[in-house]
């Protein structure tokens, strides 16, 4: 919510005439552009509005999974028809890239609310996966997307403060919600391509490997607990997080483990747009090996089925 009232303030004060006269003047940017993006803005923030609203309501009344996951997609099919925030890369169809694009917004979204299981985690994984995500934009001269990029960054630091653990407040479905979808915002608007410029084509999997740690997080939950015979939907004490508790490991210690298994395959990501096909496979292997070693902390904590 504090994103959207800033937002919304900054509209109304860049509307005003003169206001934007900067931008030609200093980053070499028609101040008509800018405005043009005025309308995808405000679908964006309507689009996040609609996502705390659901999970606020969640968080008070536990919503069906079924009826939260049509909204979720209800809202990326809007941000990605209407707002374009889709991938544009190799495919012409709208519709195409329009269908992919939701379906990775809501895959990125229930990521970081499956994350939302131990204080700091989801805030602090947010902030890093938007530092590597801010610095291709950066690299790409990406104004627009860069500064939303350093405003959600902002936000995100200013909330850790207080949910890093022992965390005074806390995120909630209402949080995990419109930070997944900022984060799959900033993966699709980001240009990581540009043929142009140095650098080959696999460049595009950078969020791919950016997001290496919420998603294998993400998908072998689910894989577990649909093994089990359980709902994937229904929280349980299973996610690596909790594996690392279970060897000892404290919530800090925990946080700061993950933080740096992000930051590892987040680093080697922006590199990709500059290496040869040899260093992208390097850099696709330090990813692998990042989630083997997980996979590893798994598996070893798998014979202890206690909280399971």
């Amino acid at each position: 919510m504090v994103f959207i009232l800033a937002a919304t303030a900054a509209i109304k004060v860049l509307l005003v005439p003169g206001h934007l006269d900067w931008l030609a003047e200093s980053a070499n940017i028609d101040p008509a552009d800018f405005l043009a993006k005025i309308t995808q803005l405000l679908i964006i923030l309507l689009c996040v509005f609609v996502l705390f609203v659901l999970g606020l309501w969640d968080d008070k009344k536990h919503l069906g999974p079924f009826f939260k996951l049509a909204v979720q997609f209800a809202v990326a099919i809007i941000a990605a028809a209407v707002a374009d925030i889709r991938v544009e890369f190799f495919i012409e169809s709208k519709i195409i890239t329009a269908v992919l694009s939701a379906v990775w917004i809501v895959l990125i979204i229930n990521a970081f609310n499956f994350l939302d299981n131990m204080d700091g985690l989801a805030a602090g994984i947010a902030v890093i996966a938007s530092c590597i995500l801010f610095t291709a934009a950066a690299l790409s001269a990406q104004v627009f997307v860069g500064g939303l990029a350093i405003v959600f960054i902002g936000i995100l630091l200013g909330f850790l403060v207080f949910n890093f653990p022992p965390a005074k407040i806390f995120m909630g479905d209402a949080g995990s919600l419109v930070v997944g979808f900022f984060v799959a915002l900033l993966t699709l608007r980001t240009t990581y391509y540009q043929e142009t410029q140095s650098g080959q084509w696999y460049s595009v999997f950078m969020p791919l490997v950016v997001m290496a740690v919420p998603l294998y997080d993400f998908i072998s939950v689910t894989l577990l607990r649909i093994s089990q015979g359980k709902s994937p939907f229904v929280g349980d004490t299973q996610h690596f997080s909790h594996r690392l508790k279970k060897h000892g490991l404290t919530d800090t210690q925990t946080v700061l483990t993950l933080y740096l298994a992000t930051l590892c395959t987040g680093l080697g990501a922006t590199f990709l747009y500059q290496v040869n096909l040899a260093g992208a496979i390097l850099i696709f292997s330090q990813t692998f090996m990042i989630l083997a070693i997980i996979a590893v902390f798994e598996t070893t904590a798998g014979n202890d089925k206690s909280g399971t």
